[in-house]
């Protein structure tokens, strides 16, 4: 039977072809984008799978409304795709603290929120997957992309702690990471910082020119990224992490590694700190 997705920002990028590839599998999906114009034509082309909504995530009143609707409309949600969020470009000192948190607004706040507000129906209903785009950026870092990644590593350690305390009521979670892909994240999307500061040339800049300068030639491709994630929603244990590229899966293994030696480096120090270690200090 086909299942109910909910998906967040699927004006462009991932959620577009995510909803596109989920209704030529003739899934249900409730469409939501800031700007619901932008989304209309599902609505006209498979009027019998699609509800398309306008939901800004930073709005809790809105997101109260959707999911009533959604529930309404289909009758459950099956799948949750927190997808909305976009990048800030900047090295941390140059970054502007009130561009941050409006990113912070929609990439944290208004992920949990959109969270929250699903749950209740979700424990209802015994069964749900939830599955929250994080990057690998919520991984591993990058020069530039400090803010960014501090919201993403923020979404993993909140998803991470859901899905321990909601797999008891038959709700999964799974984190989506996607490394480089072709949309316009690091482009229009983004927010770049004012402040240019020279001795960030060679780390900040540099990264994020680079970025930008490649939009056109990165290798991941949203449809093939959409449906490696409905592959494995549809498995029956589907994975916490999600890595999707190889860019990312290398990143990811090598952060990962450089901290494993860091513990086995630091072992010693990090086991002697209980009460009656004095000795070893001295």
């Amino acid at each position: 039977m086909a299942k109910v997705w909910l998906v967040t920002g699927t004006s462009r990028g991932l959620g577009k072809a995510l909803v596109e590839t989920l209704l030529q599998q003739g899934e249900k999906v409730v469409a939501t984008a800031r700007q619901v114009t932008t989304i209309a034509a599902w609505a006209k082309q498979y009027p019998q799978q699609v509800l398309t909504l306008a939901l800004d995530v930073t709005d809790k009143a809105q997101i109260e409304t959707v999911i009533a609707q959604a529930v309404a409309h289909f009758g459950q949600i099956d799948v949750l795709v927190n997808n909305a969020g976009y990048g800030y470009f900047g090295a941390v000192e140059e970054s502007d603290e009130a561009a941050v948190r409006a990113m912070f607004e929609t990439n944290f706040w208004g992920l949990a929120a959109v969270m929250q507000t699903s749950l209740p129906q979700l424990r209802a209903q015994r069964q749900g997957l939830i599955i929250n785009i994080s990057s690998d950026c919520g991984l591993t870092t990058y020069p530039a992309l400090g803010y960014y990644q501090a919201s993403k590593f923020a979404v993993e350690g909140l998803s991470q702690t859901l899905a321990q305390e909601a797999a008891p009521l038959g709700i999964k979670l799974m984190l989506v990471e996607p490394g480089t892909f072709r949309t316009d994240w690091a482009g229009r999307s983004a927010g770049v910082h004012q402040r240019i500061i020279a001795d960030y040339a060679a780390t900040a800049g540099a990264a994020q020119a680079h970025s930008q300068a490649t939009l056109a030639t990165k290798l991941g491709s949203p449809v093939l990224a959409a449906q490696a994630i409905i592959y494995a929603a549809n498995t029956e244990q589907p994975p916490l992490h999600l890595v999707l590229g190889a860019d990312a899966l290398a990143a990811v293994r090598q952060q990962l590694h450089a901290v494993d030696q860091d513990l086995e480096k630091w072992a010693d120090v990090s086991s002697h700190t209980a009460f009656g270690d004095e000795r070893y200090w001295k």
